[in-house]
C-alpha cells in the first residue's frame, strides 16, 4: 500500500464507520472497524485483464462470480461465508480464450445463475443448484451464431431467472424463466430492432418485479420496470438526455421495488439515481465526481446504494472509485479498495450490497489484474 493510501485509510474508515452505524443500527460501543477482504479465486490469472470478478452476494454472505485464468479461459465460482472457494465449469462450456462459465447472480438458497460461452462462442443460460447440479437452457428464438444467445443476469429466492437474449439479427429481448422452467419473453414498446439494440440488464427481486433498460432505434437508453403480472412501465430520470447513447439505465432493484442506476444528461454527464416503487426519481452525484459521472449498481432492502464514480486524480487521470449512499440522510461515503491501482491503471468497482451492508465487487491493481473484494461491517 502506498504512503498516500496509508494516510487516507483512517479518514476512509471513519467515514465508512458512520455508514455502518446507519446500516446495522449498532451503538457506538458496538461499532466495529469495517474490513476489506480481497477475494482471489484459486485458478485466477494475474496478467492484465485476468483475475477474479465478484458479481453477487446473498444475505448470508455467500458470493458468486467469475475468474479468468492464465490462459484467458473463464470459470464460475462460489465463495461461502467462511471464505472457501468452489470453482466450477458448466458442462459444454468452451475452453478457448474468453470462453467458459460466467456466474452472474446468487440467491438466498445458494443457487447461481449465469451463462456460458461454448466452443462455437454461442451464449447459453444455466442455473447451478446448491448441491452443484446444473440445468442449462436457451430462450426459444435465441440466435445460435457466435456471440449471440441467452444471457441470464439475476436469480431470485424462488428460483426465477431474468435476463436478455439475442435474436438471430443480434437485437436484444428480455426474458423471465420460472423455477419450473417456463420461459416468458418480453419487449419494451419502443425497443430498437437493430443489432445490439433492445433490452439489457434485467434484474429480478423476490416479488418477481424486473428492472432493466432498453435502447431504442435512435440508440437512446430508457429504464423500465416490469411487474410480476407482466405489466411493463418505462421511465426516464429527470434531465436525462435524448441524443445517441444518452438516457437512463437501471442496474439494481431491492425487495421493495426501489431501483438504482444512472443517466446521461444532454451535456453527456453521468449521474446516479434512485427510483422509489411509486415512481419518484431522485438524482445524486458522488462528491468529487467528474463529468464521466456517478452510477448506482446495487440497492439493498433498507435503501442503501452502492456503485461507482469517476474522479480526476492529482495527475489528471480518471480513476474509478466506489461509494455508498445511505438511506437515512442520503449522505454519500466514497472509498477505494486498498489494493487498487491509482489513476488510469486501477479502479474500484462495487457490484452489490446485501441487507447487512456488506459490499461485493472487484478492483483493478496497478498491473491491470482484477481481484474480487468484500467490504464487511
Amino acid at each position: 500500500m502506498g504512503d498516500a493510501m496509508k494516510q487516507a485509510m483512517p479518514v476512509l474508515m471513519a467515514a465508512i464507520c458512520l455508514w455502518l452505524l446507519c446500516v446495522v443500527g449498532a451503538s457506538a460501543q458496538q461499532l466495529r472497524t469495517p474490513v476489506f477482504t480481497t477475494l482471489d479465486a484459486p485458478d485466477a490469472g494475474t496478467g492484465p485483464g485476468q483475475g477474479t470478478f465478484s458479481t453477487s452476494i446473498n444475505a448470508a454472505g455467500a458470493a458468486a462470480g467469475t475468474d479468468q485464468d492464465a490462459n484467458d479461459v473463464v470459470h464460475g465460482f462460489v465463495r461461502d461465508p467462511r471464505g472457501t472457494f468452489t470453482v466450477f465449469d458448466v458442462p459444454g462450456a468452451g475452453t478457448g480464450i474468453f470462453q467458459g462459465t460466467y456466474a452472474e447472480s446468487i440467491n438466498a438458497t445458494g443457487a447461481v445463475a449465469g451463462f456460458y460461452l461454448d466452443a462455437g462462442a454461442v451464449y447459453h443460460g444455466f442455473v447451478r443448484d446448491p448441491s452443484g447440479a446444473f440445468t442449462v437452457f436457451d430462450v426459444p428464438g435465441a440466435g445460435t451464431t457466435a456471440y449471440v444467445g441467452t444471457l441470464p443476469a439475476s436469480i431470485n429466492a424462488t428460483g426465477a431467472i431474468a435476463g436478455h437474449f439475442d435474436d438471430p439479427n443480434g437485437a436484444r429481448h428480455g426474458f423471465v424463466r420460472a423455477a419450473n422452467g417456463v420461459i416468458t419473453r418480453f419487449d419494451a414498446p419502443e425497443s430498437g430492432k437493430r443489432n445490439g439494440q433492445g433490452i439489457e440488464d434485467c434484474l429480478i427481486n423476490d416479488a418477481g418485479i424486473i428492472v432493466g433498460y432498453y435502447e431504442d432505434a435512435g440508440y437512446v437508453n430508457h429504464g423500465f420496470v416490469r411487474a410480476a403480472n407482466g405489466t411493463l412501465t418505462t421511465f426516464e430520470a429527470p434531465l436525462a438526455g435524448t441524443a445517441i447513447h444518452e438516457g437512463t439505465t437501471a442496474a439494481g432493484i431491492n425487495a421493495g421495488g426501489s431501483t438504482t442506476g444512472c443517466y446521461v444528461d444532454a451535456g453527456n454527464v453521468g449521474h446516479g439515481f434512485v427510483r422509489t416503487a411509486s415512481g419518484v426519481v431522485t438524482a445524486f452525484d458522488a462528491p468529487g465526481a467528474n463529468a464521466l459521472g456517478t452510477c448506482g449498481a446495487g440497492i439493498n432492502a433498507a435503501g442503501f446504494i452502492t456503485g461507482e464514480y469517476l474522479i480526476s486524480n492529482q495527475n489528471g487521470e480518471n480513476e474509478i472509485r466506489g461509494f455508498v449512499r445511505d438511506a437515512i440522510g442520503n449522505a454519500i461515503t466514497t472509498f477505494r479498495a486498498p489494493g487498487a491501482g491509482v489513476g488510469a491503471v486501477g479502479g474500484t468497482l462495487p457490484g452489490g450490497i446485501n441487507q447487512a451492508g456488506a459490499i461485493i465487487g472487484s478492483y483493478v491493481d496497478a498491473n491491470g489484474a482484477y481481484h474480487g473484494f468484500l467490504l464487511t461491517p
